[in-house]
């Protein structure tokens, strides 16, 4: 179901900011220029032990222009939604461009796109910001109570959080768009206090692009975004936290493992998400979170992984975080491969890039998230396309004799090219003989992204497929957030290095 564009959003001068700016930045020698409004509203609320600890309700609304003069990015922004601001803006844009011009070495070119007019909402049942405060906190502090009344249970802890974005985008080549998102997160974790420490664990459902349906553990059902079992999982994590509690040190070294997609959608983002950015693979990201080993020379030719692989990148996955109608560069959504048959054969790319490096289309990956801040190549929803066959999750188990299933995500590092990394997780299941034998803890895995990727000989079938991902992927200076999902099976990886963690923090 389709959500109805905000009432206050539809009130500002959209049209007339657009007409204003866009002319005048032409009257001033831009050869492209842009203008985008946007209006932000989030709301968050925590509660510590069934009891409320904070609450937030905020938004913001913006709008910025941004030109091409002479080949030289110029771009203003204001707080400020009027006529004679985007006039000002236009101006201001364009006194930038030509400051800066002379300190350009590559002048931008744009890669081509056709001319767009339309609206676009992400799906949404029930609007969160309609649900009272009161309902909120009574469902968050409920399910609180049931993990508090478990056995084993010290503390309980729950938070949700939720986002609804409206923009406008409005290019000098006709392109007019309206769209809004809306998306949302809910989480609980239970934590088991004793003289000897504590161990914790959460819920493993993902942010979604739904609305307060998705809370109440409803909506539709489409391939990798289901209504979540709150209940189910809720009534489990409690058991699942008295067996960590008591199991024993996981016992280092080489391991099969069948990595469950609450983690996988993880190592995907940072081994292969990050890693296909081209501003990264071209070095024009460095600062935040380093660059990528995945450099162009490699495209058509590098084996990322095994054949089994196959990563797209998709701004229309149903529910995605980062699905949307077109970018804010004004370019239609897409899906694209990204590694096919384990080979690296495409990348992520705005206008710019793909201009600059001769691509004949951006494939939509323009990002801001705000009206003051420039758009910025960001990720798209990227995830694993599921194995041809209907492998279950215990069919994957029953091939393994001896290895680790791994459930939920928690820590992880990597380093400034993508390429070594570690991870961890919340669960980590012994597998003997083909069956589930009991827990162990301290479990980290450790590989280089090539090797891991080429270690996978096994994937889950379609029904394994869930959509997981991330409200706050982080780039850019001055920073930027991103929501972003990725969607994957089950998983099976041989001879992976598992690491002791609390053995390694001892050394």
């Amino acid at each position: 179901m389709s959500q109805e564009i905000s009432a206050e959003f539809l009130s500002l001068p959209r049209e007339e900011c657009a007409s204003a700016a866009l002319q005048r930045a032409g009257e001033l020698g831009a050869e492209y220029a842009d203008l985008r409004v946007a209006m932000t509203r989030s709301a968050s609320l925590r509660l510590r032990d069934a009891i409320v600890e904070g609450t937030t309700d905020d938004a913001s609304t913006g709008m910025s222009v941004r030109v091409l003069w002479q080949g030289c990015w110029g771009f203003a922004a204001s707080d400020v939604v009027s006529v004679s601001e985007a006039l000002a803006l236009a101006e201001k844009a364009v006194a930038l461009a030509r400051i800066s011009s002379p300190l350009v070495t590559i002048r931008v070119e744009l890669a081509p796109e056709p001319v767009h007019n339309g609206t676009w909402t992400s799906a949404l049942e029930i609007d969160p910001f309609d649900v009272p405060t009161a309902e909120r906190v009574a469902l968050m502090a409920d399910r609180s109570a049931l993990l508090l009344a478990a056995p084993g249970v010290s503390h309980a802890d729950a938070g949700l959080q939720f986002v609804r974005e409206s923009t406008f985008f409005a290019s000098a080549a006709g392109t007019r768009t309206i769209q809004q998102r809306t998306r949302i997160e809910a989480e609980w974790s239970a934590t088991h206090v004793s003289d000897s420490g504590f161990e914790s664990m959460s819920t493993t459902a993902p942010p979604v692009a739904r609305g307060w349906e998705y809370v109440l553990g409803r909506g539709e059902t489409v391939r990798g975004a289901r209504p979540w079992d709150w209940n189910d999982e809720l009534a489990h994590l409690p058991l699942h936290l008295a067996e960590k509690v008591a199991a024993p040190s996981v016992v280092p070294g080489p391991t099969t493992l069948v990595i469950d997609p609450t983690n996988l959608w993880l190592t995907i983002h940072e081994s292969v998400g990050h890693a296909t950015e081209l501003d990264r693979a071209l070095g024009y990201e460095a600062n935040y979170a380093g660059t990528s080993f995945a450099t162009p020379e490699k495209l058509g030719t590098f084996q990322y992984g095994s054949p089994l692989m196959h990563i797209v990148g998709d701004r229309t996955a149903d529910f995605g975080l980062a699905t949307t109608g077109w970018d804010d560069e004004g370019v239609e959504a897409q899906t694209w491969d990204l590694v096919r048959d384990g080979i690296l054969v495409g990348y992520q790319l705005d206008r710019s890039m793909a201009g600059e490096m001769r691509f004949p289309r951006s494939n939509g990956c323009a990002y801001a998230d705000s009206a003051e801040h420039v758009a910025i190549q960001r990720m798209p929803n990227v995830s694993l396309m599921p194995g041809a066959t209907q492998a279950s999750i215990e069919d994957l188990i029953a091939g393994v004799d001896d290895g680790l299933y791994i459930v939920g995500d928690r820590s992880w590092s990597i380093d400034m090219q993508r390429y070594n990394f570690q991870f961890t997780g919340q669960r980590f299941h012994r597998i003997k003989s083909g069956r589930l034998a009991g827990q162990v803890k301290d479990v980290a895995y450790q590989s280089r992204t090539p090797d891991f990727w080429g270690s996978m000989v096994a994937l889950g079938g379609p029904e394994t497929y869930l959509l997981g991902g991330a409200l706050n992927c982080g780039k850019g200076q001055p920073g930027q957030v991103a929501p972003v999902s990725h969607g994957c099976p089950a998983a099976v990886f041989e001879g992976v290095n598992v690491l002791n963690s609390a053995a390694e923090a001892g050394s």
